[in-house]
């Protein structure tokens, strides 16, 4: 013979009136208002395939809901956290592939005590690519990649690299010419 599967009787006034109003409640979150409505019609009577067609829901999501209830109360009501696939990196590590932007890379001159430019890396490049952060995040033991370098950056508004002026040119012999409208 199965077993006759009902909601607890409320721990006290406070809960069934909290459950009450939570199952009536038109601005409530549409999941919580239809668990609050399992309960209540649980306690009104009705059992778990009455239940599942009157809210247009399948037996086992009842008798998820019911048990969950029934071991914790209204806290087992509330959603589980930590569904879905766990971040590869920490937020400390995220951290600090933003603050690399912010630092000067590598191969970017910059003047000395003495007023000379020297970088600190010779061959490095002076501008941060997605490539040079990627290396340098992982020369600080960061496991990531390119793309994912790239994403960071982009959700937290950061650029990687500076815009480039029309005026700016490679050859050393180049004098730029601003024209003045009379």
């Amino acid at each position: 013979m199965p077993k006759i599967l009902r909601a607890r009787p409320s721990a006290g006034a406070a809960e069934e009136k909290r459950i009450r109003r939570l199952a009536g409640a038109r601005h409530a979150p549409a999941d919580w208002n239809q668990r609050g409505r399992i309960i209540t019609l649980s306690w009104s009577g009705l059992r778990v395939p009455a239940i599942a067609e009157q809210l247009g829901c399948h037996e086992q999501t009842v008798r998820r809901w019911l048990v969950r209830f029934n071991a914790s109360g209204l806290d087992g009501l509330a959603d589980l956290g930590g569904q879905g696939r766990r971040r590869r990196i920490t937020e400390a590590e995220r951290s600090r592939i933003i603050a690399l932007v912010k630092q000067a890379p590598p191969g970017r001159p910059v003047r000395d005590g003495s007023g000379d430019l020297a970088a600190a890396e010779e061959t490095g490049t002076p501008e941060w690519t997605l490539d040079t952060l990627t290396e340098a995040a992982r020369a600080a033991g960061t496991g990531i990649h390119r793309s994912q370098v790239r994403r960071i950056l982009r959700a937290e508004g950061v650029r990687w690299r500076r815009t480039r002026a029309w005026i700016r040119s490679k050859n050393p012999d180049f004098a730029p010419v601003f024209f003045i409208a009379p």
